[in-house]
């Protein structure tokens, strides 16, 4: 199966390579669209996938991936819609848009799914947010099959999806500052740098997977390592102290807006 990109900036970059690391897609089947940036070039060099400079190379692509900003999306739809086949499954990664307003420059042939990836998916370990237009079931599959490769996909309400994104789209950056500020106190107490960087990630990989795997309440999973007066709950009420529930609330509220 071809599959097209539109858009190969941070998030496209991360979808390429991807799904080229999923085996989804050989480099020879995967054509992509770059702007003006010179990402997708330099992207082409090392992953050897098809770069192309006309919207009609599209047209023997069954998958389409729009990945540009939300300002241009629509107009650029609305350039490429002549060159996409009929029963093209549309995946937009851009917000701005709805996707009643995408089908109606796509017109009724083309399939419209509107997805909200993070950049994990470039080691198909991705939360990727999907509304799915009205389409027949087989070719809900297959969208589904292509996403499902980048990650866990889950369908949701258009009206969340926004706020979706935010949480799974913007956290990573929060989950990263996290990350330094917690190694930055292991450096404080003595620790080497780059030690702490690989205890702290292990640590946060393996507390998604409890999470995960356990299902219990993430208030349950703390409580299971603050024991009375010990060390754990010594940190908790520091982070409590300096405001770390609502910083993170707060954060998520601004990222939203």
């Amino acid at each position: 199966m071809n599959i097209g990109f539109i858009g190969a900036g941070h998030m496209g970059s991360a979808m390429i390579e991807g799904l080229l690391k999923a085996k989804t897609v050989a480099p020879e089947n995967l054509f992509v669209k770059g702007g003006s940036s010179g990402t997708a070039e330099a992207l082409q060099e090392k992953l050897g996938f098809q770069l192309i400079k006309d919207y009609d190379e599209l047209k023997a692509c069954k998958v389409i991936f729009i990945a540009t900003g939300a300002r241009i999306v629509l107009e650029i739809l609305k350039q490429a819609a002549p060159f996409m086949a009929k029963d093209t499954i549309l995946i937009s990664v851009a917000t701005g848009h709805t996707v009643a307003e995408a089908q109606a420059v796509l017109g009724e042939t083309i399939h419209v799914v509107h997805a909200i990836p993070n950049t994990p998916v470039s080691v198909n370990a991705g939360m990727i947010g999907a509304v799915f237009a009205d389409m027949p079931a087989p070719t809900k599959a297959e969208a589904v099959r292509v996403l499902e490769s980048l990650g866990k996909v889950e369908e949701v309400s258009e009206v969340i999806l926004g706020t979706f994104g935010t949480v799974a789209g913007c956290s990573p950056a929060f989950v990263d500052i996290f990350m330094e500020a917690l190694a930055d106190g292991a450096v404080l107490e003595g620790m080497p740098r780059e030690l702490s960087y690989e205890v702290i990630a292990q640590m946060m990989l393996g507390s998604a997977k409890l999470a995960l795997e356990t299902k219990k309440h993430p208030g349950e999973l703390k409580d299971g390592v603050t024991s009375p007066g010990g060390s754990t709950i010594k940190g908790v009420t520091a982070l409590e102290k300096n405001g770390f529930r609502y910083a993170v609330i707060d954060a998520v509220k601004q990222a939203n807006n």
